[in-house]
């Protein structure tokens, strides 16, 4: 990939139960637009786009009248494939990313690689408050990063080691994932190639 090429991806993912299409440019500016009918999870892709300055499309259309979940899973698998393909084949990226975000008595440490091969580790203080409003259940969040690791096939270690609050710890979260896939993705001005001794991710 051209060092000057754009970096975008573009998925629509329509099923039975949602229709999802997700846009995504790795070099924009935190433009935001996310309507998926779950409040606290459109806030969490705001902070995913503003705090990684990526561009962002959201709309998803789901069958919420059963639950949230079928939505916030496919949006998460449609927003990590097109991730994937804005990524390209990785050429003259940092390919590794981390972060620290707190947010008042929370703390979340993220580390990224763009590995090509999806894995997760997560851990959040146990005793959390089941739900953050009336969508938004809290044992989602581990299943928006699987869904999301799953397309984007990227190694994804995410750790809270302390925290109170729920919308805080997951909010935190979020942000630090942000900032981890930002310099993870951004360019090596000294790298040449998949940064890679395989030669491809």
């Amino acid at each position: 990939m051209s060092i000057t090429a754009p970096r975008r991806g573009r998925v629509e993912r329509v099923t039975k139960e949602t229709s999802v299409l997700v846009e995504v440019d790795l070099d924009g500016t935190g433009n935001v637009e996310v309507s998926t009918g779950v409040g606290f999870f459109d806030h969490m892709l705001n902070q995913l786009g503003k705090h990684g300055l990526f561009d962002l499309l959201v709309k998803t259309e789901g069958d919420l009248h059963i639950d949230a979940h079928h939505t916030i899973e496919d949006t998460s698998l449609a927003l990590g494939a097109a991730f994937r393909e804005a990524l390209g084949d990785k050429s003259g990226l940092r390919r590794f990313g981390n972060a620290s975000c707190p947010l008042d008595e929370s703390l979340a440490e993220v580390t990224v690689d763009l590995s090509g091969r999806p894995y997760l580790v997560h851990s959040e203080p146990e005793g959390m408050a089941p739900m953050i409003g009336p969508e938004y259940d809290t044992t989602m969040t581990r299943h928006i990063l699987e869904s999301f690791v799953a397309q984007a096939a990227i190694c994804l270690h995410v750790r809270v080691p302390y925290g109170r609050n729920a919308h805080h710890i997951v909010e935190a979260q979020f942000k630090a994932l942000a900032r981890a896939l930002r310099a993870a993705s951004e360019r090596d001005p000294r790298a040449t190639g998949v940064p890679s001794t395989k030669g491809v991710l």
